[in-house]
């Protein structure tokens, strides 16, 4: 843990916050923090900073906050997202948050077995526990806006075509054949759509292009989820 994340049910005045839960523990047994100690801290969604610790026992923290940065600024891009098998799930989340990616959606394909839909990772809480984690990695407070669509046919035909007003749609595919080659790095949003492990279906891909998105081939090598998201990253907005 980076940043401290503190959410508007911590705090006790404007300035003030009291910490409880397992955000105390990490404090107390991986930072062996003490009284007078500066932390680096962030209200979720909001500024960040560093706060003093005013008080300290087994059971809570109080902190003096001092908010005044701004979050780094999101990576702009819309994760269309095959959704992952449960064990994958969590990491994924996790890596959206460190990349900065600030929207994603959850996509189901022909691929994704309709047993990943009932994991109880797809709760509100938990999906927000791995995106805070991801937060405190990197220092960031905004949370990411996660949307699940279970109907592929109805969210690529009625949806994604407004998604991509303004921005550059893509579709993480090996395809041969392209009449809009991209020029890497991109300088402008994207909407970058990545299939499940097998990779989608060619109708599905036929489907993602009639909506406007071009191919990206990323080469002979198979990538698992988790890899190919910093990879895309990197590629698409190198400096």
């Amino acid at each position: 843990m980076n940043l401290l994340l503190i959410t508007e049910s911590d705090l006790v005045q404007p300035d003030r916050a009291i910490i409880r839960d397992s955000r105390l523990r990490h404090m107390l047994e991986v930072h062996r923090s003490k009284v007078g100690d500066q932390v680096r801290v962030g209200l979720l969604n909001e500024f960040m900073g560093s706060a003093v610790i005013l008080s300290l026992s087994q059971s809570e923290a109080e902190l003096q906050l001092t908010l005044t940065e701004q979050p780094p600024v999101p990576l702009p891009v819309t994760l269309v997202l095959a959704l992952p098998r449960p064990k994958m799930l969590r990491r994924c989340l996790r890596m959206v948050a460190e990349l900065g990616i600030k929207r994603l959606i959850l996509l189901n394909s022909f691929r994704v077995e309709k047993s990943y839909w009932q994991t109880p990772l797809l709760s509100e809480t938990q999906i927000n526990e791995a995106l805070i984690a991801g937060l405190e990695q990197v220092k960031d407070t905004r949370l990411p806006l996660v949307t699940l669509h279970k109907r592929f046919k109805p969210f690529v035909e009625d949806e994604l075509p407004s998604l991509l007003k303004g921005q550059l749609g893509l579709v993480a595919h090996p395809y041969s054949v392209t009449d809009s080659p991209i020029v890497l790095p991109i300088d402008r949003p994207a909407v970058i759509c990545i299939g499940p492990e097998g990779g989608f279906i060619p109708y599905e891909v036929d489907k993602l292009m009639q909506a406007g998105c071009l191919p990206l081939d990323l080469g002979d090598r198979i990538y698992r989820v988790e890899t190919v998201l910093p990879l895309l990253a990197g590629r698409l907005y190198s400096s």
